[in-house]
């Protein structure tokens, strides 16, 4: 087992890791909208949120060896679920049109005051 760790997504803020990799499957902790750099949260809506999300999951991925298009299932969760579309529209530009396994949230309230929050499990390339 490896625990994941990269300085191009935001540091983990709690007692957790930023990924994990056993038996060839990647398992991300839950990706959200702050910036790497000083783990601020990105301000705007949901549509700058989901993509600073998926821009933090996809480095993440990437720094465990694998990709976007690597991704067998992920979950989504909303403070809002009136925004579920403006979610879909950004969320969709990160994939080829071949779309991974998913399931859609909506809860009370996420840490920080984000508005999306995401983790996925992905093959190893």
């Amino acid at each position: 087992m490896e625990r994941i760790a990269t300085k191009n997504a935001p540091v983990a803020f709690g007692p957790f890791c930023q990924a994990t990799v056993a038996n060839g499957l990647i398992y991300t902790s839950g990706a959200m909208p702050f910036r790497p750099a000083d783990g601020s949260l990105i301000p705007g809506g949901v549509g700058e949120q989901t993509r600073q999300t998926m821009e933090n999951l996809k480095s993440v991925l990437e720094a465990a060896g694998s990709s976007m298009g690597r991704i067998l299932q992920i979950t989504v969760y909303l403070t809002d679920m009136d925004s579920f579309g403006e979610m879909n529209e950004v969320y969709s530009t990160f994939f080829d049109g071949e779309y991974p396994a998913r399931a859609t949230l909506g809860v009370s309230a996420l840490a920080k005051h984000a508005m999306v929050e995401m983790q996925a499990v992905a093959l190893v390339d």
